[in-house]
Order: structure tokens, then C-alpha cells, then sequence
């Protein structure tokens, strides 16, 4: 799934030196860094549905998740020692918590959608477009919170969610979406949005990948606990070659490098041009699901995903800071 499972960086906001980012944001490495979120990340919820084919669910995002972990964590012992990993008791439960909102209750729930839920699974490139609500859901738990979002803000989450309405009524009634199983990723997305938006309260680490690696060691822990609870198979899994190349790559590009890359742009590109992965993910996926695995794509489907990132870019554009 698209979204960092940490919260944002904190960057020195007055930093010694002129940032070099803002006379080039359109620098070569920027540009690669931008392709590589925008593909991979765009690219994960084609290779969950191809992931899910022959493995169960819940255990494969488990595994996902806790093989990222331990991967990112020996990286970051090789690289700065053991202590860079310590946590004391506190961070690690807000990290867990993080932890079980997005990658558990978040990108779990989608991987459960784009398996078999009733009605039948979600196509990736339409739960890729639920998913991309995400800033939109964000924005109303500020405004229940008692923030004050600007007019152009609130009057993007009205256009995202009308292209949400949009895309259930008329292809839900068409057959081409299982509403049911939309409802669940607007669920996840829920999940995701509310860990999002809970994590700037909570004393997470203030490293990013180590705040991650507790994420995703927590977020797979539950995933697997799930799957065991719901009755998924531990053994005698007939699995295709094509199911592990997928997983293989949720783990190293999906978790690994393209998050790299995303913690890299928050650091050295304008946050305006790093949040567009927020709708440019979703068209990836839309495009990579109808070529590859030939995923619907209808007027119906084209207009309502239209309408939401339409309300999904202006939000994002006029909350950037």
C-alpha cells in the first residue's frame, strides 16, 4: 500500500544554510526519487492482488510487514549499532499502536478486500481510489477535532466524496464494484486516516525508519494473529511462483525502497511536489491493473476516480505548507 507507515520527519525548519531544493526541485534526483514512489507505491496494490491469488491473506501482508522490519532494522544496526534501535516503553506502544491502525486495520483490511470478501474481491485499481480519500478523511477528523480547515480545503472533501458517491452508485448498480467490498476499503482507509492523524500526538521515535521498523514488526504481528484467529491454513499452502515474486516485491520494493525514497523527498524536495503521489498512485494502479491483469476501466469508474482526485489534488494543494 501507497502511504509511509511513520509519522513525517521533523526537519530543522530553519536550517544554517539556503536548502538547495528550493532553487531545483526539478533536479534529477528528485525526479527519480518522485518516479520511483509514484510506480512502486501506484504498483503494490496490482502485486497484492496477484499476492493473494495463492497465498492467504492475512498471514502473507503479516509476513510482508514483519520481513520489512527485520530487514530495515539489520540495515540500520549495520549502519549506526544496535543503539540506534532503543526505544524506551512508551514509544514502542505508540509506535504499536501507529502500527495497528495502518498496516493491520489499514493495509490489511485492503489485502482482505482484494482477496475474497463478500460479493467478491475489489479490483486494485478501485480500491487504489478509495484509499487515495485518505487526505480527505484526515481533514474532517481536524474539523471534528476543532480545527479549522480554509474553504478551498473543505470544498475539495465535498468533490472527493462526491466522486466517492459517484463511483458506488452508478458502478456498484452496474456490477463493475462490489459495494460491499468498497465499504471495506473505505474502512481501511478510515484506519489509515486515523492513524495518520493520531500519530503527531503520540511520542513516537524521532527516527523515522526506526519508528517504522516498531510499525511494521507490530502492524505483521497482528496481521498474523488475524490470520491465524480467522482460520487461515499455517501450512500446506499450495503457492504459485507468481504469488511469491509478488510478495517478494511488497517487501523489498513496496516497504523498502520505495519508502526510502519517500522519507528522502520529504527532505529534500517541496512538501507541495512530494504530496502528489496522493493521486498519482492511483492512476498507476488503475492503468496497471486494466493492462495486466485486465481490471474493468469504464466511463463510469474513469469519471467518479476523476471526480476524487480532483478533490483529493485540491486539498492537498491548498494544505501544503
Amino acid at each position: 500500500m501507497g502511504p509511509p507507515t511513520n509519522s513525517t520527519p521533523k526537519v530543522d525548519p530553519t536550517p544554517s544554510s539556503p536548502d538547495p531544493v528550493a532553487s531545483a526541485p526539478t533536479g534529477a534526483a528528485v525526479w527519480t526519487a518522485l518516479v520511483i514512489v509514484y510506480v512502486v507505491w501506484g504498483s503494490t496494490y496490482l502485486a497484492i492482488r496477484i499476492a493473494v491469488e495463492t497465498l492467504p491473506p492475512f498471514l502473507s501482508a503479516g509476513i510482508r510487514f514483519v520481513l520489512a522490519s527485520g530487514i530495515l532494522a539489520a540495515i540500520l544496526a549495520l549502519r549506526g549499532g544496535l543503539r540506534r534501535l532503543r526505544v524506551n516503553l512508551r514509544q514502542f506502544l505508540a509506535a504499536g499502536l501507529v502500527g495497528t491502525l495502518l498496516l493491520a486495520f489499514g493495509n490489511g483490511v485492503v489485502v482482505y478486500a482484494e482477496a475474497d470478501p463478500p460479493g467478491g474481491p475489489v479490483p486494485s485499481g478501485i480500491a487504489a481510489l478509495l484509499i487515495a480519500l485518505v487526505p480527505l478523511l484526515v481533514v474532517l477528523m481536524r474539523t471534528a477535532t476543532g480545527d479549522r480547515p480554509g474553504a478551498k480545503t473543505l470544498a475539495g472533501v465535498l468533490v472527493g466524496f462526491g466522486g466517492l458517491a459517484g463511483l458506488v452508485w452508478f458502478s456498484g448498480r452496474a456490477g463493475e464494484v462490489p459495494v460491499v467490498g468498497s465499504f471495506v476499503v473505505l474502512g481501511a482507509a478510515t484506519c489509515w486516516a486515523t492513524g495518520s492523524f493520531i500519530s503527531k500526538f503520540l511520542p513516537l521515535p524521532a527516527d523515522p525508519f526506526v519508528a517504522t521498523v516498531y510499525e511494521s514488526l507490530v502492524g505483521g504481528c497482528v496481521l498474523m494473529l488475524g490470520g491465524v484467529l480467522s482460520g487461515e491454513p499455517l501450512t500446506g499452502w499450495d503457492v504459485s511462483g507468481r504469488s511469491w515474486g509478488a510478495l517478494a516485491y511488497l517487501v523489498v520494493a513496496g516497504s523498502l525502497g520505495a519508502f526510502t525514497a519517500y522519507v528522502w523527498l520529504l527532505q529534500h524536495a517541496p512538501i507541495s511536489l512530494t504530496a502528489t503521489y496522493a493521486y498519482v498512485n492511483p492512476v498507476v494502479a488503475v492503468a496497471l491493473g486494466a493492462l495486466i491483469v485486465s481490471e474493468p476501466v469504464t466511463p463510469a469508474i474513469i469519471g467518479s476516480g476523476a471526480v476524487i482526485l480532483a478533490g483529493v489534488a485540491l486539498v492537498v494543494s491548498t494544505e501544503r505548507r
